[in-house]
C-alpha cells in the first residue's frame, strides 16, 4: 500500500511542477492607459517597467497607450480613470488604476505570486 501512496504522491507532485513550470513560461500582454507626458504618467511607466524586469523577465509586451492621441482605444478598453494598467493575457482580464507604485498591489492584480513579500531583501 505504501508503494501505492509513493507512486501517487509523485504523479502529483510532477502534476504540480508542470503547472508551475507553465505558469512560469507565460507570456503577459499589458496594456498601460495614461495622459500625455505627465509627471503622474511617467511614474506609472516607470513603476511598470520595473515590476515587469522583476517579476516576468522576458515573459511581457507592455504597450502605453496616450489617451490623449488615442483616445478610441482608450474608449474600447472603458477607461474611466488614468493611469490604467490591463492585463489582456493571460486570461482572465485584470485592471489596475493608480500610479502603480504599491509593487504588491500590481503583483496581485496582475495574478502573479510574490516572491518576496514586501519587496524587502531576504535575508
Amino acid at each position: 500500500m505504501k508503494d501505492s501512496e509513493n507512486e501517487d504522491t509523485d504523479s502529483t507532485l510532477d502534476a504540480f511542477e508542470k503547472a508551475l513550470e507553465q505558469v512560469n513560461s507565460e507570456h503577459y500582454i499589458l496594456r498601460l492607459f495614461v495622459t500625455g507626458t505627465t509627471p503622474k504618467s511617467a511614474q506609472a511607466i516607470q513603476n511598470i517597467q520595473r515590476i515587469c524586469e522583476e517579476h516576468l523577465q522576458g515573459r511581457y509586451k507592455l504597450e502605453v497607450i496616450d489617451i490623449y492621441q488615442q483616445p478610441e482605444k482608450a474608449k474600447e478598453a472603458q477607461i474611466v480613470a488614468v493611469p490604467t494598467l490591463i492585463k489582456q493575457l493571460p486570461l482572465p482580464l485584470r485592471k489596475v488604476v493608480g500610479n502603480l507604485s504599491d509593487v504588491e498591489r500590481v503583483v496581485a492584480g496582475l495574478g502573479l505570486q510574490m516572491e518576496n513579500p514586501g519587496n524587502k531583501p531576504q535575508k
